[in-house]
């Protein structure tokens, strides 16, 4: 039996990890169980799981049915390719149930591992309309700062979060980036326009300046997470599919974070009354149990798909499409979340945390806090009347982490915001703890940088 130092070291030898450097990484935490909101570390120790693993583990920790699903399914047929000619019963049955849960127009779907695979598929399947439909100039995308789709090469050049560029670069081309809407930050140039209405208008802008017959669609997260959890104006989506039906530009949803519940609705954009043309998703969907993803299509889009002759065929795949066992493990996640009603529990549970969190503006340095459902941010500032952010030499977000964690929270820090995302099982009692940890932290912070 290895110790927990020889452990360590050969975690440092041997593995690389995500985000990799050493000065991020001198002590990292070996978890090595869970339950419900709780996870365990090596030495024992428990804490809240205030990000739910990495936004995903929406039905919480050590979930024995989602284990027997997959066992079950691996027993009988672990894996078989779901390349066109074969096909499984999992991955019918999931697509099959999907098509109840999605926006109404949705109702096809492709399978993915993750959420990176899944904005490489959106991105080709419209590319693949557009020519299919006799418009191929139509190959650029629109993105927003702020905004996360994953890293691989398309994907992050959709990333608009420029940490993650510059020793990749090359970005791939015909990628554009328009501000986020950010309520707490976001300027309107045009203030007889309201901020949401405004904000959408940067795409129209984009689109104009760009080309419409050059642009193939626009990417937006309905609530963007790992850029610091920012939920728009509640009028930005409408405005946005107005921009987009306009200039015929497709609309894509990344639900990677936002679905399968997490923000009180089955998906994102359910809260602006609007559908998109393509849903990302991932994550949630296994709560993270296991790897799986993918995007739905709306029904012009397959039909797209369906009526083009065999030599211009959508001709994109992954091996692990389809998986049979994550498959089975996403319907009886699924099964869990629409039995346990969680999605309604997020609803309740993300208002009463939102109204909780929003006691922390009673603390000087809090200059926003901002949710929807069981996702939250709080941004610290140095000044709330101007705004001013902290200095960064001061780290005053890595400092409000090691506070947290030291108290038993776990969670994400963007910068100075601190990014929640419990658990859609998580207790009123816990969301009150992580109030207490979260508050406790800021101020054990300010008296030090203020030391």
């Amino acid at each position: 039996m290895n110790t927990l130092q020889e452990q360590l070291q050969a975690d440092h030898e041997y593995l690389i990890h995500p985000l990799t450097h050493p000065t991020a990484h001198q002590n990292p935490k070996i978890w090595v169980a869970g339950r419900g909101s709780i996870v365990i570390d090596a030495e024992g120790r428990e804490y809240i799981d205030g990000l739910s693993g990495l936004w995903n583990v929406n039905v919480g920790h050590g979930r024995a049915e989602l284990a027997e699903a997959a066992c079950n399914q691996m027993k009988q047929l672990a894996y078989y390719s779901a390349y066109v000619g074969s096909t499984n019963l999992p991955a019918i049955e999931l697509a099959r149930k999907l098509s109840e849960l999605f926006y109404p127009s949705i109702n096809h779907f492709f399978f993915t591992s993750g959420g990176a695979e899944s904005t490489e598929s959106s991105f080709k399947t419209a590319r693949f309309y557009w020519k299919a439909v006799g418009k191929p100039e139509k190959v650029k995308f629109i993105s927003r700062m702020k905004g996360y789709h994953g890293v691989t090469m398309a994907a992050m050049s959709a990333t608009g979060l420029p940490a993650y560029w510059p020793m990749f670069e090359p970005r791939v081309p015909g990628f554009i980036h328009i501000e986020s809407p950010y309520p707490y930050r976001f300027v309107n140039p045009t203030p007889h326009l309201s901020d949401g209405v405004a904000a959408a208008n940067l795409l129209e802008e984009a689109i104009v300046r760009e080309g419409p017959d050059t642009v193939a669609a626009f990417i937006a997260e309905p609530v963007q997470g790992a850029g610091g959890v920012i939920p728009p104006q509640d009028d930005y989506f409408k405005r946005i599919r107005e921009i987009c039906d306009y200039y015929d530009v497709l609309l894509i949803s990344d639900e990677v974070i936002t679905g399968f519940g997490r923000t009180g609705r089955w998906f994102g954009l359910e809260h602006y009354g609007i559908e998109p043309d393509i849903a990302q998703f991932a994550k949630g969907i296994t709560s993270g149990y296991i790897p799986l993803g993918g995007i739905g299509v709306s029904d012009r889009i397959y039909e797209a798909i369906q009526s083009v002759p065999p030599e211009q065929r959508w001709m994109h795949a992954f091996t692990y499409s389809g998986h049979p066992t994550a498959c089975a493990v996403a319907l009886a996640n699924i099964a869990i979340i629409e039995r346990e009603g969680l999605v309604q529990r997020a609803a309740e549970v993300g208002d009463y945390m939102l109204r909780r969190l929003q006691e922390l503006y009673a603390l000087p340095h809090v200059g926003n806090v901002r949710g929807k459902g069981m996702m939250a941010g709080i941004e610290l500032v140095a000044d709330t009347a101007t705004k001013a952010p902290f200095p960064a030499s001061a780290n005053v977000g890595v400092r409000v982490q090691k506070e947290m964690t030291a108290r038993g929270l776990f969670t994400r820090v963007v910068g100075d915001t601190i990014c929640l995302a419990p658990p859609l099982v998580t207790t009123y009692e816990q969301i009150d703890q992580i109030v207490q940890i979260i508050a406790d932290s800021i101020e054990a912070t300010v008296a030090a940088v203020k030391a």
